[in-house]
């Protein structure tokens, strides 16, 4: 297994884990807009870098 399979698997498990965190502290709406907001962010810089 490579560094970067593993890599993948560790963001995946942790991203995981904060969807509960966000579902047992009630804050489930905070968290996808702010991840919504992190992807626009990210293509806008992609955009902007090419």
């Amino acid at each position: 297994m490579s560094i970067n399979k593993i890599r993948k698997a560790l963001y995946t498990s942790a991203k995981a884990l904060g969807d509960v965190n966000a579902v047992k502290k009630g804050k489930v709406a905070k968290r996808v807009e702010r991840r919504v907001a992190g992807k626009i962010a990210g293509k806008v810089l992609k955009r902007t870098t090419r």
